[in-house]
C-alpha cells in the first residue's frame, strides 16, 4: 500500500500559492513522512496539470493509491489539509 500524496499545484507568479506555503510546512512537519508533499508548478508541468483538469492555483489534490479522493481549490489551512490526510491513512 503506498503513501497518500498531497499534489499543490501553484505557480511562481501566484500570490495565493505563496501563503499555501506555510500550510503546506505544517502538514509535512504534523505528518511527517507518512505522507509524500509535493508541489507542482503547473507552468512546468502543463501536462499533469491537464491530467487533473487545473484550471486555477492554488489546487490541491489528495491521491490515494493514485487516485485522486478529494479536492481543493484556494488557499487551504493546515488543519483541513491534516485532517483530510487523516481520512486516508
Amino acid at each position: 500500500m503506498s503513501k497518500p500524496e498531497l499534489l499543490d499545484f501553484s505557480a511562481t507568479w501566484c500570490g495565493p500559492c505563496k501563503m499555501q506555503k506555510p500550510f503546506l510546512e505544517k502538514v509535512k512537519e504534523e505528518l511527517g513522512d507518512k505522507v509524500d508533499v509535493k508541489v507542482i508548478d503547473v507552468d512546468q508541468n502543463q501536462a499533469l496539470a491537464s491530467k487533473y483538469g487545473i484550471q486555477a492555483v492554488p489546487t490541491l489534490i489528495i491521491l490515494k493509491d493514485g487516485n485522486p479522493v478529494k479536492r481543493f481549490t484556494g488557499v487551504t489551512t493546515a488543519g483541513v489539509l491534516i485532517e483530510e490526510l487523516k481520512k486516508v491513512l
